[in-house]
């Protein structure tokens, strides 16, 4: 990446990304240039905007074979816990924006979505299977704490008796227990915590607006305290990064009470890979060749390959390796069991305001 686009460090303080390039859609790349006069300007640090959207529809369907789940909803648009190696990143490009600091700092919020939702699950057509939430971007971001959509969509799914998957880092999640724990005891909700370190330090450069790792435990607990079930994800492994802690990480979420684990590799599709190599030259410039190297060699000599069952593992020695010692703790600890599927047959469709209201 031309060196002219990365933004000075106090401009992006606590963010992940380094440059804030164009998306792959736009025509015109826009650089910053002195424009000759004797005044110096002062540079502005990139804050936080919030934009709204009024959807039209907010359950997304799709026909991945790789994945568990067919259809799912966010309640958001870009992320400001701002996970360097995100891979909804390229998302943002859609919305004319940049996967860099944009999708950390342009923010779409979404307030109609529990109104959309009730209408899209009363349909006659609608039939019924597990929804997943916080598979693109975090519903439990810092934005909802004053937003408030992902607590209103899960009062709906609530009064539908609607099965749900929750995956978040937001310790958030904890406010909405009252919610979550009536749900867990009928069979109607899984939550997956990410956790990507035990390091602190690592954690604040790869998530810089994330909590901690010690506090994404206190959730797991928090949240098996109330009887909700918890899948640790410890996801993404990066190469010569965080490999070395996988037995630790799986380790500390059994010990917070997870009851199953998951892991997915690295990906880097579209301009993920350039954010990414970027933010390993900056902040560990002593391994960023081999990081990649080992990368290249899972997706045949490529930073990424989406093809199915492969986008997430890879392929070659490193990945059987990566995959055998997961296994061997994960079984150590108990924590590849298999999970009963989020229970569907209580679902219902409650009356409305505008439905008459029933006799008995």
């Amino acid at each position: 990446m031309d060196s002219r686009q990365i933004i000075d460090k106090d401009l992006r303080r606590g963010r992940g990304a380094a440059s804030n390039t164009e998306g792959r859609y736009e025509r015109l790349t826009h650089v910053a240039e002195p424009d000759g006069w004797d005044m110096e300007e002062e540079a502005r640090p990139h804050r936080t905007h919030v934009s709204v959207e009024k959807p039209r529809s907010v359950i997304s369907y799709n026909r991945s074979p790789d994945i568990p789940f067919d259809r799912s909803l966010n309640p958001y648009r870009g992320c400001e816990h701002g996970c360097i190696y995100c891979f909804a990143r390229p998302t943002h490009a859609y919305l004319g924006l940049s996967p860099g600091l944009d999708f950390e700092t342009r923010l779409i919020a979404r307030p109609d979505a529990p109104e959309v939702l009730d209408r899209e699950l009363r349909a006659k057509s609608y039939r019924v299977a597990p929804l997943a939430i916080g598979t693109n971007t975090d519903p439990y971001q810092p934005l909802e704490k004053t937003q408030k959509t992902m607590r209103a969509c899960l009062e709906v799914l609530r009064d539908f008796d609607h099965p749900v998957a929750i995956t978040s880092k937001g310790t958030l999640i904890e406010r909405d227990l009252d919610i979550l724990a009536p749900m867990a005891a009928k069979g109607l909700v899984r939550v997956g915590i990410s956790l990507t370190t035990l390091d602190p330090t690592l954690s604040r450069l790869m998530e810089p607006r994330a909590p901690s790792p010690a506090r994404r435990l206190a959730t797991i607990r928090a949240l098996r305290g109330a009887g909700v079930p918890v899948r640790v994800m410890t996801s993404p492994i990066v190469p010569h990064v965080n490999d070395h802690e996988i037995e630790t990480m799986l380790e500390a979420a059994h010990g917070a009470g997870a009851d199953v684990a998951s892991w997915i590799m690295l990906r880097l599709p579209l301009e993920v890979s350039p954010l990414f190599r970027d933010w390993l030259a900056e902040h560990f410039p002593d391994r960023a060749g081999r990081v990649m190297n080992r990368v290249r060699e899972m997706h045949g000599g490529q930073d990424y390959d989406a093809r199915w069952h492969r986008r997430m593992r890879g392929e070659g020695v490193y990945a059987k390796m990566i995959a055998r010692r997961f296994d061997v703790a994960a079984r150590r600890l108990g924590l590849d069991r298999e999970v009963p599927p989020l229970r569907c047959d209580l679902f219902r469709k409650p009356l409305s305001t505008r439905d008459q209201p029933s006799l008995f």
